[in-house]
């Protein structure tokens, strides 16, 4: 990819799935730190005081605040709506909403990794 590290907000309420990612997203070069959050509300704080996160890796079902919800405040806000977001999901279903809702894309779950650093450097701008 390029010389720039980025820093990758990945939100799942599930532990499991959080160090699944976190560990795939370690292994690649271009990746400096993934930052977590656990749903929604605390995804935008993060955005909000972090203006440094380079894209967004977002669950879409989560307490508290869910990720459809988390994409629409985001997408209406003008400070945040240019990050881009990919969903990853168990629920294709959801592909359609996510996507109006302005998900720059979208991933199955169990993610691979080649297909999540594919999706990664085509929305990421060096």
């Amino acid at each position: 990819m390029a010389d720039k590290k980025l820093r990758v907000l990945a939100v799942d309420d599930d532990m499991i799935n959080l160090k699944l990612l976190k560990s795939m997203l370690m292994k690649v070069p271009d990746v400096a730190e993934v930052v977590e959050a656990r749903n929604g509300a605390d995804a935008i704080a993060v955005l909000k005081t972090d203006s440094a996160i380079d894209i967004v890796l977002l669950d879409i079902i989560m307490p508290v605040m869910g990720g459809i919800e988390m994409l629409r405040v985001v997408r209406s806000d003008e400070s945040l709506k240019q990050v881009p977001i990919i969903v990853l999901t168990t629920d294709e279903t959801k592909k359609g909403e996510a996507l109006e809702c302005g998900a720059n894309g979208f991933l199955m779950k169990p993610v691979r990794a080649s297909d999540l650093v594919t999706k990664i450097t085509t929305l990421v701008t060096y």
